[in-house]
């Protein structure tokens, strides 16, 4: 009879053992722990002194299968959850009627803060510094540079593709209707951007005048947020 119970405890315990990897299992063979640990029991069955030992797997093999279908069931409420959320948040592009707004077609390039593009490099005093006289920035809105006597500093454009852009800088070679794109690296610039011709939104003209203040209470307003993190996927990394 102690004989039996060391048997017992043992293959008790590689039962156990078995079932942190009876998920894995079924998911790649299709085939359930309570199939399997039955077919070990009809075994054990020819033996009737082992009868114990069969009802006890038998009832192990019951409870894997249970729990293996709440982890299973709860993993998929999980990703529906997930889809769900994922579906709740559009694309910015979708989220909104673009259509109330005046459209202009432009030339979109992208630039950098770097030498490639400004001929300053990081040690330079003006490094990142806008002609508005913010620090360049990539965001929900970001700044642009534009032609200043068709969009004056200030002004609010949506670029599909882009996000939001503030006109904060101009340049020697953006003339007429040109818009260059703020992006962090060289790579991003030809990534995610390179050159288009593209119908931009005017959502507002601006005045003038840019403050860091006005570009941080625009990227901070609260109904925003749910779409700011399509754009600052680099900051987070």
């Amino acid at each position: 009879m102690n004989s039996l119970k060391v048997v017992t405890t043992r293959l008790m315990m590689m039962i156990l053992f078995l079932a942190a990897l009876s998920t894995t299992f079924h998911s790649i063979t299709g085939v359930e722990v309570k199939s399997l640990v039955s077919s070990i029991s009809e075994k054990i069955n020819e033996n009737s002194d082992r009868f114990y030992l069969s009802h006890s797997l038998m009832s192990l093999g019951a409870g894997f299968q249970s729990k293996t279908q709440v982890v299973n069931t709860a993993a998929k409420e999980n990703a529906g959850l997930t889809e769900a959320a994922v579906t709740k948040t559009p694309a910015l592009e979708d989220a909104f009627d673009w259509s109330k707004y005046p459209i202009k077609k432009v030339v979109a390039t992208g630039y950098t803060a770097g030498y490639e593009s400004t001929g300053k490099d990081p040690n330079h005093p003006e490094y990142g510094i806008t002609y508005s006289g913010v620090m360049v920035k990539r965001d929900l809105f970001s700044t642009v540079a534009a032609d200043l006597n068709i969009f004056p500093i200030g002004t609010i454009l949506f670029i599909p593709g882009y996000g939001y852009g503030v006109v904060a800088d101009k340049g020697g070679a953006i003339k007429g209707n040109r818009v260059d794109l703020y992006y962090e690296t060289v790579d991003d610039v030809y990534n995610n951007w390179g050159k288009k011709e593209i119908d931009v939104y005017v959502i507002e003209m601006g005045d003038g005048t840019l403050t860091e203040t006005d570009l941080q209470l625009l990227n901070e307003d609260k109904a925003m947020q749910v779409f700011r993190q399509q754009y600052i996927k680099s900051e987070q990394n």
